[in-house]
């Protein structure tokens, strides 16, 4: 079976980083690899090829890897949206310059009545 190839060096080199903080994890837990295998619940093979970075190794594998290392709430915050500094600066990019009311209709000349109608309220200071 080939290996999954990835596309961008950026996306491997974070991938190799990743498993690196793995294994440096463990170690620092004093789990041995076939501990954290069995905590997660996958074969002692998968947690090698995490550790080596191996792109192939699926997202429900590190999630369960976080939870046994007791760092489970870190996959929820990869790309929190009150952190993405890009997201962020894209979406305030894209804000109006400023805002205008919507334009009022009309009323008809024909209406001969003092009365105002309630679509009028804007126009005699009554909009609240």
């Amino acid at each position: 079976m080939n290996k999954p190839t990835l596309p961008s060096l950026l996306a491997a080199n974070g991938l190799k980083k990743l498993g690196e903080d793995v294994s440096a994890a463990r170690k620092r837990r004093q789990f041995t690899q076939r501990r954290l295998a069995e905590g997660a619940g996958v074969s002692l093979p998968t947690i090698r090829r995490l550790e080596s970075g191996d792109p192939g190794v699926s997202l429900a594998t590190l999630a369960m890897v976080l939870v046994v290392l007791g760092e489970g709430r870190r996959l929820a915050q990869l790309l929190d949206a009150s952190a993405d500094d890009v997201g962020l600066m894209l979406e305030q990019q894209g804000l109006p310059k400023r805002v205008r009311s919507p334009r009022k209709k009309v009323a008809s000349s024909g209406s001969s009545s003092g009365s105002v109608s309630p679509s009028d309220d804007d126009a005699i200071g009554e909009a609240f």
